[in-house]
């Protein structure tokens, strides 16, 4: 299956100019023949968690998801989307939406691990494991920005059966091991192919890495964006995945009751 992972740099609150980047980016992923385009965290909103609890207005987020569906069915590409949403009980959480060809919903994934003082005092954390859907053929899940960093976050997408791990993301500049070294040990670790979008340029104080990655099940470098704005391509499989945990069975091989033992109070030095 081709992947497209879309880099780029959003405008703080302006959805109309961030929705015509996605439908432009979906556009040319499907003419190349790409079944999934996979977008930055906040991205139809710009990555700015006080603009966004202080101005977003959250009675339109139903208008802004059809208008995310209408791009994918518009084009025939599935697509991943991350956006702010308010629950039934009040909570603010980041969330992404992973979208079949014809815009249905098939996963809806809540950010587990807040980065920073300004994620914390405008969301609340979410606390479901990933789940895992059927998408073409691949066992998907979803992660968002710095829950990929936990390796025991990746681990539960693998555990329950994921080849690919579709991440968007907002990694700010000073962080460029995360892309580099940490992705890939996480696609190697857990043996499933790991995609990771990030925003490209300014966003309301904070300056992007870029570095957008497509890591295989072996830790192979399929694809890498630089600092700037660019759609990468990548082809990936769930094949890739089964053949890494029969050459090397970590997933197989684990001692989880093991491990508990470990993690028990009293266990330590």
């Amino acid at each position: 299956m081709l992947l497209a992972v879309l880099q780029a740099n959003a405008a703080v609150l302006d959805a109309d100019a961030n929705l015509a980047a996605i439908d432009e980016a979906a556009r040319r992923a499907a003419a190349a023949g790409a079944s999934l385009l996979l977008t930055p965290e906040l991205f139809p909103v710009g990555y700015a968690p006080l603009r966004i609890d202080a101005e977003f207005d959250y009675s339109g987020l139903p208008a802004l998801r059809e208008r995310l569906a209408g791009i994918a069915r518009r084009h025939g590409i599935g697509l991943v989307y991350s956006l702010p949403v308010c629950d039934a009980t009040g909570a603010r959480r980041i969330t992404a939406t992973l979208l079949d060809r014809s815009g249905g919903t098939l996963l809806d994934y809540g950010k587990v691990h807040l980065f920073g003082a300004d994620e914390r005092k405008a969301f609340s954390p979410a606390s479901e494991a990933p789940a895992v859907v059927d998408f073409e053929g691949l066992r998907a899940a979803l992660l968002i920005c710095y829950d990929v960093e936990f390796p025991e976050a990746v681990r539960a997408a693998a555990v329950r059966g994921a080849e690919l791990l579709l991440v968007p993301t907002a990694l700010s500049a000073g962080f460029d091991a995360v892309p580099q070294l940490l992705l890939r040990a996480r696609a190697l670790e857990s043996q499933l192919t790991v995609a990771y979008a990030n925003h490209s340029g300014h966003e309301d104080g904070c300056d992007f890495a870029g570095g957008s990655v497509v890591a295989g099940p072996d830790g192979a470098l399929l694809a890498a964006a630089g600092e700037g704005p660019v759609l990468l391509f990548a082809e990936v499989s769930g094949a890739d995945a089964l053949a890494a945990r029969e050459k090397v069975p970590y997933l197989r091989e684990r001692r989880p009751e093991l491990y508990r033992q470990w993690e028990a109070p009293g266990q330590g030095a």
